[in-house]
């Protein structure tokens, strides 16, 4: 996939080259410098994720010295250094932790802008709620019924071409054995975790980002279709639905749906 891109990069290059001769230096410069400033970014966001690894290893280990195992986790870390000390830590509380967080996590992925009070099991209840913004202050308007109308839903191009597959709907990476090669995933947004899935991708639909997020860097970088900043491609997309996404043009066309 990255030397089918490479040829078409050089033939882009070429044909900007021989277009415009005079602007061509100043331009590979400007590219190059872009690049680095990429691969900075990514390398700082690598470099977090072992540090996240390292501390993982860390706490595993106090939770095999204590016998909590991984139920340290719902520690915090003052609370797990003042039990390496010996010292007393709310070690009853622990039950009704791990309740709260099985339910929290099996809530949706909150929406990225939350304005006003926020009831997340309320609004987790809701069949028309909106996964890219929530707004106390005035009635949300779901796009279900325009899309259902339409059957068409828009966000911004992230990368060029058109791919036609079933949509494969995930809320996190470690989801990934369910997806199968050149199915259309659907999801909030993606990070460094999701990289491994994209070349099983015929396309990338997301609720939230922009032509320079990472679901739109990464699609641009394998060739893949890429439609990002939906709103709300998660909820009114299902695992199985027929869809076509144009990443040029920024939209997803609903083919066929499976209820």
């Amino acid at each position: 996939m990255l030397a089918a891109q490479q040829v078409e990069f050089d033939k882009a290059w070429q044909r900007f080259s021989t277009r415009f001769p005079k602007k061509s230096a100043g331009l590979w410069q400007r590219l190059n410098q872009a690049a680095e400033v990429i691969r900075k970014r990514e390398t700082a966001r690598s470099e977090l994720t072992r540090l996240a690894w390292i501390g993982r290893i860390w706490a595993l280990k106090v939770g095999d010295l204590t016998g909590l195992g991984a139920d340290i986790f719902h520690f915090t870390i003052p609370e797990i250094l003042a039990l390496l000390a010996g010292k007393k830590v709310p070690v009853a509380c622990l039950s009704t932790r791990k309740e709260t967080y099985t339910r929290y996590r099996a809530l949706p992925p909150y929406p990225p802008l939350i304005s006003g009070q926020f009831d997340p099991y309320q609004w987790a209840a809701d069949p028309n709620r909106r996964s890219d913004y929530f707004n106390s202050h005035a009635p949300m308007i779901s796009p279900r019924r325009k899309v259902s109308q339409l059957n068409t839903l828009v966000g911004s191009p992230g990368s060029g071409g058109v791919a036609e597959g079933l949509v494969r709907r995930l809320d996190s990476p470690v989801e990934e054995s369910q997806l199968l090669q050149g199915e259309i995933l659907v999801t909030n947004q993606t990070d460094i975790g999701w990289t491994l899935l994209f070349p099983r991708l015929a396309a990338i639909t997301t609720d939230v980002g922009a032509p320079l997020s990472h679901a739109a860097i990464v699609a641009r970088e394998l060739g893949i279709p890429a439609v990002v900043g939906c709103g709300n491609a998660t909820m009114l997309l299902k695992t199985g639905d027929r869809v076509r996404v144009d990443g040029g043009a920024g939209s997803i066309e609903v083919l066929e749906r499976i209820d």
